[in-house]
């Protein structure tokens, strides 16, 4: 009797180790998706197809975004040479079909209970323009969320960061909340790394575009202490034969993210419309070193060591200021006081000016008259010449 349950308790072991191992991949930072409590947002432009009866099966999806704007309006009035016209013609029909696709999935979406929310690709151009060309086009409502789409920092390309900062003032100005910020690994780095410089695209929620299965080393991890939605599964990593995970009614390109929280969470999160307050000690930590050997044999957990934090521009202003005051004070000529020119000023009435600190006319007085006159040579001299 006991030789039949060597098996079957190995075949429990491996079973629980099987599950301990899959629970420790879905982290939040290691292939999330694995867990059946993450929420999934799908996220599509106008060439994507969408079979929204089959999508809805799916109870993960709990989100949709959609492309609103792309860069800057096209021009409402076309004049030119005739291929000019013409393009400027297509270029306006199918901004408006667009937009019209826009608004019925938008309809459609918020009727079957998903959240909605809309992207604006930046490009280069005039940053207000454009951010009030994605306003006027996705006319979003408080709870729907918005996103500001950066591909990448070539500034020939996209959008450069330091529009993209007035990008988002407009979109303040005009809405009183913030869009969330959607990079891929490299920009969301080089926005991390310069945050002093780009002080609001370091702070809004992330919207993190990487395409593998493990981000917890490559995530800024200095600067965003996590993500709000990771785009995990794309064209870049999803095929016919292989993707990281399938959404029913969608074609296979389809951008998928995925959210650090359950489902309810998300629903109350949603729309992101803040900045992120992070910790001044945390900005200024560093990572404690890891040993080559542990590195090399597997998944490491980076810890942070607090240091002093880094000093405001205003704080190191202040300081440079006072210690530049007393280096030119140093080469300063000694200030020379004026005696007062009276008649009989003798050296009693100058010793009483010297220890008097007061320097109005009348206490001056005060100091002579009460000061005791010795008599001097110098003194008597001067009565006899009087």
């Amino acid at each position: 009797m006991k030789k039949p349950a060597r098996p079957l308790r190995r075949l429990a072991l491996l079973a629980a180790a099987v599950a301990l191992g899959t629970a420790a991949q879905a982290s939040d930072f290691s292939e999330p998706w694995k867990n059946a409590d993450r929420p999934l947002v799908i996220d599509a432009y106008e060439y994507n197809s969408i079979d929204w009866q089959q999508l809805v099966t799916d109870k993960r999806i709990a989100g949709f975004i959609n492309k609103a704007s792309d860069g800057l309006p096209p021009p409402y009035f076309c004049f030119g040479a005739e291929a000019d016209v013409k393009l400027c013609k297509a270029q306006w029909k199918r901004y408006a079909v667009t937009r019209e696709l826009f608004q019925t999935r938008k309809v459609v979406a918020k009727a079957l209970g998903l959240k909605w929310g809309a992207y604006h690709l930046a490009r280069p151009g005039n940053p207000v323009e454009q951010a009030n060309n994605f306003i006027d086009f996705a006319e979003p409502a408080p709870d729907e969320l918005i996103a500001l789409d950066i591909e990448g920092i070539d500034a020939t390309q996209w959008m450069s960061l330091e529009d993209a900062e007035e990008f988002v003032r407009q979109v303040h100005r005009r809405l009183g909340r913030f869009p969330v910020l959607y990079v891929n690994g490299k920009t969301a780095q080089y926005i991390a790394d310069n945050r002093y410089q780009y002080r609001l695209l370091s702070r809004l929620p992330l919207w993190y575009a990487r395409y593998k299965p493990d981000i917890d080393v490559h995530f800024p991890m200095g600067n965003w202490q996590g993500y709000a939605l990771w785009q995990f599964s794309a064209q870049a990593n999803c095929g016919r034969f292989r993707c990281p995970y399938r959404v029913p009614g969608t074609p296979h390109d389809i951008d998928v993210s995925v959210a650090p929280m359950s489902a309810d969470e998300l629903r109350q999160e949603w729309a992101f419309g803040g900045l992120l307050d992070v910790p001044a000690d945390y900005l200024a930590s560093i990572p404690v070193p890891v040993p080559r050997e542990t590195a090399l044999a597997g998944k490491v957990t980076i810890t942070y060591a607090d240091v002093a934090t880094p000093p405001t521009v205003e704080e190191m202003v202040a300081v440079l200021g006072s210690r530049w005051e007393r280096f030119r004070d140093g080469f300063r000529m000694p200030v020379v006081k004026t005696v007062p020119q009276r008649p009989g000023f003798g050296i009693v009435q100058y010793v009483a000016w010297k220890r008097t600190e007061q320097r109005t006319p009348e206490q001056i007085d005060a100091a002579f008259a009460a000061a005791d006159p010795v008599n001097t040579a110098s003194t008597a001299l001067d009565h006899k010449r009087h």
